[in-house]
């Protein structure tokens, strides 16, 4: 069991709490330095898709695990992203300056979703973004001159200071390098007072009002980052498929998004990496499973949405703080052993009074 003695008011901010802190997530980010000398170029991909869509998945865990406001058309802003990206790069605009309008014209997009955030919440607020998510679907499908319509668009090879991208190698290290840069500002957004305000309102919007949190003013600054993320994650996404077309952005995607970030674990920035890794390493499970499966289980067309349904349920039922939640336990119960007490996690009813008297 490890105490921390805080002798600096400095210390309660500070990313790394402790020596182990530093020496794990350096060795982490040694082992994904060298992951392109050490897997095959077929797992370094999927290792690049787990980095594009934990960029995406920071983005809504800023909004459903830290704001506490949930999307259902978070595939929208995926795709809005992506066809900025592949429209600009096609124009001949350098990859960081599309990247950058990318994320700033899907935050633009996010503050006019965010609009209905400010009167509606819980079942209509997912109501709303999912009916914005079929209206985004529908303009990808009917704007022909610029995406395409349903024949899509292929997306020219990423370019950076006059160097393609296109190797695997080479646009894994500009995912990489994205992917840290947006946890390192998500961590510090956090720490700062816009995040404490998101997780005020979060907790108990009453609560957070009463003390001066401006509600639509947090709500709206939280879709916008959020969809910037995401518009980030789609331009990335977008480069890496080198093809895309409105169905790529359905409803099931929006889905997937948000299976993502509940199994991996709402409100913590490791539940974004760790249910990315869910989302990608899941259906190469299904696809191994399938030999050792009985012929009428394993050659089932709903096989995958099947699995998808029962580990949303189990995890709901018996690990409703996801992947993550699972991991704290785990670690507890061995810095705690052979002292360890099975009731230490049980679920407390914690709500605030306030909330009580609706």
């Amino acid at each position: 069991m490890r105490f921390i003695f805080k002798t600096d008011y400095a210390q309660d901010i500070d990313l790394a709490k402790h020596g182990g802190h530093v020496f794990w997530y350096g060795l982490l980010l040694a082992l994904l330095v060298a992951a392109p000398w050490l897997f095959a170029e077929y797992w370094l991909a999927q290792l690049t898709f787990v980095l594009i869509y934990a960029i995406v998945g920071l983005g809504l865990m800023l909004l459903a695990g830290f704001t506490g406001l949930f999307s259902l058309g978070h595939a929208a802003f995926l795709g809005v992203g992506a066809y900025t990206q592949a429209v600009f790069v096609d124009l001949g605009v350098p990859f960081p300056i599309a990247l950058m309008l990318a994320g700033l014209l899907s935050a633009a997009v996010g503050v006019v979703v965010g609009l209905p955030a400010l009167r509606v919440k819980g079942i209509y607020l997912g109501i709303a973004t999912l009916a914005f998510g079929f209206i985004v679907e529908e303009v990808m499908a009917r704007w022909d001159s610029v995406t395409g319509g349903n024949s899509g668009m292929h997306v020219k090879p990423a370019a950076l200071f006059g160097l393609k991208l296109d190797s695997a190698t080479g646009f894994y290290f500009t995912c990489l390098v994205l992917a840290i840069l947006s946890t390192l500002a998500i961590l510090n957004l956090l720490r700062s007072s816009t995040g404490r305000a998101f997780v005020a309102i979060r907790d108990s919007e009453i609560s957070a009002q009463s003390m001066g949190i401006h509600l639509a003013r947090y709500k709206t600054l939280s879709f916008a980052l959020s969809a910037a993320l995401a518009g980030i994650g789609g331009a990335l996404y977008a480069h890496k498929l080198t093809f895309i077309s409105p169905e790529q952005f359905d409803i099931l995607q929006s889905i997937d998004l948000l299976l993502m970030v509940v199994i991996g674990g709402l409100g913590s920035v490791h539940g974004a990496f760790l249910g990315a890794i869910f989302l990608i390493s899941m259906p190469q499970l299904i696809a191994l499973s399938k030999d050792y499966l009985p012929p009428v289980i394993g050659q089932a067309p709903g096989l995958q949405g099947l699995v998808y349904g029962a580990v949303l349920i189990a995890f709901v039922l018996f690990e409703p703080m996801g992947l993550y939640g699972r991991w704290l336990k785990v670690r507890t119960y061995l810095q705690l052993f052979p002292f360890y007490r099975q009731g230490l996690f049980k679920r407390q009813k914690s709500f605030q009074k306030s909330d009580r008297l609706r």
